[in-house]
């Protein structure tokens, strides 16, 4: 039996965003979101750092090429980088781009894109948004 193994690596985008929940008031949207309802939003400069498993090829003995793994990603990334979440990207028009919501969306278009490597899986992904603010998003198998 082969042990699987993970490899994680870190990725670095900046993206500006705003909260505002549309079936709210500007009272209530300001009172539960505070300073991050202003509609020119705020940025941030985020590390995302993206974890895979599976088992080590014994021909290349690895699980993944890292140079592959930056190639997909960073395709990914191409479409949030240094840009306004809230109207630059088709994912947030229904729903807020909390980093919570960022990090689902993040996993679900990179575990879509590494779907086509046998036995590889997109084990977890950490989103910070400050130094000491994160989200996790992980799969349980």
């Amino acid at each position: 039996m082969q042990n699987n193994v993970t490899l994680t690596r870190k990725f670095e985008f900046s993206a500006s965003h705003r909260y505002w929940n549309e079936k709210w008031s500007k009272d209530e949207n300001e009172k539960i979101f505070g300073h991050n309802t202003s509609p020119y939003g705020h940025g941030h400069n985020y590390d995302l750092y993206v974890t895979v498993s599976g088992p080590i090829s014994e021909e290349t003995g690895m699980i993944i090429n890292l140079s592959e793994l930056k190639k997909i990603v960073n395709e990914i990334l191409l479409e949030f980088d240094h840009k306004y979440l809230n109207l630059d990207t088709p994912y947030f028009k229904d729903k807020i781009p909390t980093t919570e919501n960022l990090a689902l969306v993040l996993f679900d278009l990179i575990g879509k894109k590494l779907a086509g490597y046998k036995s590889l899986i997109l084990k977890r992904i950490r989103l910070y948004v400050t130094q000491d603010a994160y989200a996790d998003v992980w799969q349980d198998t």
